[in-house]
């Protein structure tokens, strides 16, 4: 993986009032942190952070800081953003060594049709993402893996995915990952999932059931006390 740099300044002032005059400039606060360093409080550029986490890597992108005569690398570990520009507000930087090994989250993805959809079977990919550990600089963009030869029934596992040296995805090695089931199957996960509903207890508030009405003919309950006799 390439490293991109980033230039950085030092901040002196922290807070909401610091944080808008410095948005008034056109940065936006930033802080770096990490295992054996001391937090820093930085401001970047808005631009230079979204041109930095554009790439195939995303958020696992390593960046070099650039900040006075210091250079340090990082990957993003947060970002905070305006909800309807979606322009960056603040960035968390994480300090990260190319021998130490990181945590990440990567984007999962198949290729191919698999022959067991042709057989009327439905695929199941079961993560989005997957969560993975190794070297910053040997954490890969994407994992990707062909389901074309997965046949019913069959299924690709965490120990079937071909990963770069010194990256282990943090998952159980007999996970399923994809898996090609039958329709019939769906079915009834989907029936199962129904009566469980309706098996549920009833929501809080919902109105009592009505006790069932007596049957046509029965004797009434005798809720009162017969008369008292009358003495002679």
């Amino acid at each position: 993986m390439e490293k991109q740099t980033l230039k950085a300044e030092v901040r002196t002032g922290s807070g909401k009032g610091p944080a808008r005059q410095l948005r008034m400039r056109g940065l936006i606060p930033a802080v770096f942190y990490g295992p054996n360093k001391q937090p820093m409080n930085l401001q970047v550029a808005p631009g230079d952070v979204v041109k930095a986490l554009k790439g195939e890597y995303l958020r696992n992108q390593l960046i070099e800081l650039d900040f006075g005569s210091t250079k340090e690398l990082a990957i993003v570990r947060d970002v905070a953003s305006d909800p309807l520009s979606r322009q960056p507000l603040h960035v968390d930087f994480y300090s990260v060594a190319l021998d130490r090994p990181v945590r990440a989250n990567v984007p999962f993805f198949t290729v191919g049709r698999a022959k067991g959809v042709a057989e009327g079977g439905v695929l199941h990919k079961i993560f989005r993402d997957l969560p993975v550990i190794g070297p910053p600089g040997e954490i890969p963009a994407k994992i990707e893996v062909d389901v074309a030869l997965l046949g019913m029934k069959q299924s690709v596992k965490v120990k079937d995915i071909p990963l770069p040296a010194g990256v282990t995805i943090a998952l159980s090695p007999e996970r399923n990952l994809v898996a090609v089931e039958t329709k019939e199957r769906e079915v009834v996960e989907e029936g199962d999932a129904a009566a469980a509903a309706a098996a549920a207890p009833a929501a809080k508030g919902a109105a009592p059931a009505k006790a069932a009405a007596p049957a046509k003919g029965a004797a009434p309950a005798a809720a009162a006390k017969a008369p008292a006799a009358k003495k002679k």
